[in-house]
C-alpha cells in the first residue's frame, strides 16, 4: 500500500481494469461511473481477466465528482471525445499537488489539460492492453496489459509509487523519458488497427491474416513511423515489423474504434487522426494514408450519427 489517494474518471474497459489492480495492490481508489454507477454500487466490480478473474463487491464508487476527496493521483481514462468536459470534471479532486495521468489514445491531450492545470504535474500513458467492457461494471481483460508512461510537465516521485503498486499485481509499467515518442509509437499501432477494423468491418487476425490487409497496415505504419520522425521522435521502420508479428500473436480483437463502430458511438477520430495529421503537416509531412482512412472514418460515422 502507497498510501496514495487515487481516483479513476471514467471505469470503462481501461480504467476499470487499472482501478481493480490498484485495489488488488491494496491502494485507496475511488471510482467515477457514469452510466454504471448503480450496478457498480450494488454488485461491484468484474473483471473476467487471462490473468485470472477478478471480483470487487464493494468499490468507492461515485456518481459525480464533487462528491469525491481531494486525490493524489487523478487516472483519467475517458474517451478522448469528453475532453471538452474533463478539466471541469476532474476540478473538485484536484488539489495542488495532485499528479493527474491521462491513460488515453491519440495526440496533443496533455497540451490542452495543462492550459487548464499548469501548475499540476501531468503525466500521460500509453495502455498495451486488449480489454472490452462486455456489461455494466463488467470487464473481459484477454491479454496484455502493459502501461507505457511519460511526464509532460513537472515529473515527480508520484509516478513511481503507482508503477510500484501495479508491478505488485503483476502490471509491467515502463516510465520511458520521452512521451512524445511513447504516443507516436502507440499511434504506429492504433491509426492503422483502429481505423481499418472500422473500414473493413473486420478484426484484427483478419487484417493480418490477409496478404492485402496486411501490407495496407504495414504501409500505414510506415507512414505513421516517417511522421514521427518529422515531429522529433525516433522510431525505425523495423518497428512496424515488431507490431505486426505482435498483433499475429495477439487473440482475434476487437479494437476500442471498431466497439464504437458496431455500437453505433462517437469515434475517436480528433485525437488519433486528426491531430496527428496536422501535426505532422506542421512539420512538413503530409500522412495521405491516415488522412484517407481519417476521411473514410468521418463518412462512416457520419452515416450513423446523422440519421
Amino acid at each position: 500500500m502507497t498510501g496514495l489517494k487515487f481516483a479513476i474518471v471514467g471505469c470503462g474497459a481501461i480504467g476499470g481494469f487499472y482501478g481493480v489492480k490498484l485495489v488488488q495492490a491494496g491502494c485507496d481508489v475511488h471510482f467515477l461511473f457514469h452510466s454504471d454507477y448503480e450496478t457498480a454500487l450494488s454488485d461491484g466490480l468484474k473483471v473476467d481477466s487471462v490473468d485470472g478473474d477478478i471480483y470487487l463487491p464493494h468499490v468507492c464508487a461515485y456518481h459525480n465528482s464533487s462528491d469525491m476527496p481531494k486525490c493524489d493521483v487523478v487516472i483519467v481514462c475517458l474517451k478522448t471525445i469528453k475532453n471538452n468536459t474533463m478539466p471541469q470534471l476532474i476540478a473538485p479532486i484536484v488539489s495542488q499537488n495532485t499528479t493527474i495521468l491521462l491513460i488515453q489514445n491519440g495526440l496533443g491531450m496533455e497540451h490542452e489539460l495543462a492550459v487548464h492545470f499548469p501548475d499540476n504535474t501531468i503525466y500521460g500513458a500509453m495502455a498495451f492492453i486488449c480489454s472490452n467492457k462486455i456489461g455494466p461494471a463488467h470487464i473481459s481483460h484477454l491479454d496484455y496489459g502493459a502501461l507505457t508512461v511519460g511526464c509532460y510537465q513537472h515529473g515527480n516521485d508520484t509516478i513511481l509509487n503507482f508503477a510500484d503498486s501495479l508491478k505488485s499485481v503483476n502490471v509491467d509499467v515502463d516510465i520511458v523519458p520521452d512521451l512524445n515518442t511513447a504516443r507516436w509509437r502507440k499511434l504506429v499501432w492504433n491509426i492503422p488497427f483502429n481505423g481499418l477494423s472500422v473500414v473493413l468491418n473486420k478484426t484484427t487476425d483478419h487484417i493480418v491474416g490477409n496478404v492485402s490487409t496486411y501490407e495496407l497496415a504495414r504501409c500505414i505504419m510506415i507512414e505513421v513511423i516517417g511522421a514521427a520522425r518529422s515531429c522529433g521522435a525516433e522510431i525505425p521502420d523495423s518497428f512496424a515489423d515488431k507490431m505486426l508479428d505482435a498483433t499475429k500473436k495477439m487473440k482475434p480483437y476487437k479494437p476500442s474504434m471498431m466497439l464504437d463502430f458496431l455500437n453505433r458511438r462517437e469515434m475517436e477520430i480528433g485525437y488519433m487522426y486528426d491531430n496527428p495529421v496536422e501535426e505532422a503537416r506542421a512539420h512538413g509531412y503530409e500522412m495521405k494514408y491516415t488522412h484517407m482512412v481519417e476521411c473514410l472514418l468521418r463518412s462512416i460515422q457520419a452515416g450513423y450519427l446523422n440519421r
